[in-house]
């Protein structure tokens, strides 16, 4: 069985630069099959490797092993333009979710809307519910993770986060990594240490997406509306929460994580950094 230490080492090493299998074969110390098979898994199950075969069909075959997500992400006009803007905007107010929620087919999606204020916070039992769901990977577009702090009568965010590490589950976040989020990085990374698995790994970027993609199955999406305006349209927050189960636009969304993901700079990086400022 694969594990998520020679996942890790698969990632990092072709990270670098592109690697042929008999290169992961000798790193791992394992067969060329064994490393053909594992680079097959990784790439099926979480995305995050490609592969190109050069002079395919003949004995001197060389199979090469690459970082995904520097490819074309999007195969529609619809979908390139959403990629361009989300990779253009930087704060949640820029981009409105409800523009990749309308391509989905009806039976596909839906949508539930919540009021809230400070004194009356949002649900997060659908959250965790789907998050729980996950058997391989979960991807997370955040803000600075500050959703772990969250907590209901039936739910705690970060012992969710924790349930998913016991099991194994890899968890890749997106988010900023600064001065603000500090404290919820560290808390996050530590589940890490505690369980004596690197299941979760943060890389610091801004964006403007609040998403978890569930095994490239389906993705939960929020977006938020604040009263704003002298008329004040809204007398609350409005929460918006999108579930897709959309094979083509899941595996959409996946993409535009790992072009953002390959393209950001590792959360212990960062904290390294912070932790000179005094």
């Amino acid at each position: 069985m694969l594990k998520s230490e020679e996942i890790k080492k698969i990632e990092d090493f072709v990270a670098i630069k592109p690697r042929s299998v008999q290169d992961i074969a000798e790193l791992l110390e394992v067969s060329w099959r064994t490393a053909d098979r594992y680079v097959d898994q990784i790439k099926t199950d979480f995305g995050t490797v490609d592969t190109a075969v050069f002079r395919e069909g003949t004995r001197g075959a060389l199979k090469i092993v690459y970082l995904a997500g520097v490819e074309k992400v999007s195969h529609s006009i619809f979908q390139e333009e959403l990629e361009k803007e989300i990779l253009r905007a930087r704060r949640k107010e820029d981009f409105s979710a409800f523009d990749i929620f309308q391509h989905i087919p009806d039976k596909n999606k839906k949508a539930r809307i919540k009021k809230s204020t400070e004194s009356d916070p949002v649900d997060i039992s659908e959250l965790a519910e789907q998050m729980l769901q996950a058997k391989k990977q979960v991807l997370l577009f955040s803000g600075n993770l500050s959703f772990i702090n969250l907590k209901d009568k039936k739910h705690d965010m970060l012992k969710v986060i924790e349930e998913l590490v016991r099991r194994g589950i890899t968890i890749k976040v997106l988010c900023r990594v600064d001065i603000a989020g500090r404290d919820n990085i560290e808390k996050a990374l530590s589940l890490n240490f505690k369980h004596g698995q690197e299941q979760i790994e943060i890389r610091h970027r801004e964006h403007p997406i609040r998403a978890a993609i569930i095994d490239s199955k389906f993705f939960r999406i929020k977006e938020i509306k604040e009263p704003t305006g002298k008329q004040k349209e809204l007398d609350k927050k409005l929460f918006i929460f999108y579930t897709v189960r959309d094979k083509e636009w899941t595996e959409w969304l996946s993409r535009v994580f790992w072009k953002m993901f390959s393209q950001s700079i590792d959360a212990n990086k960062r904290l390294e950094e912070l932790n000179k400022l005094k």
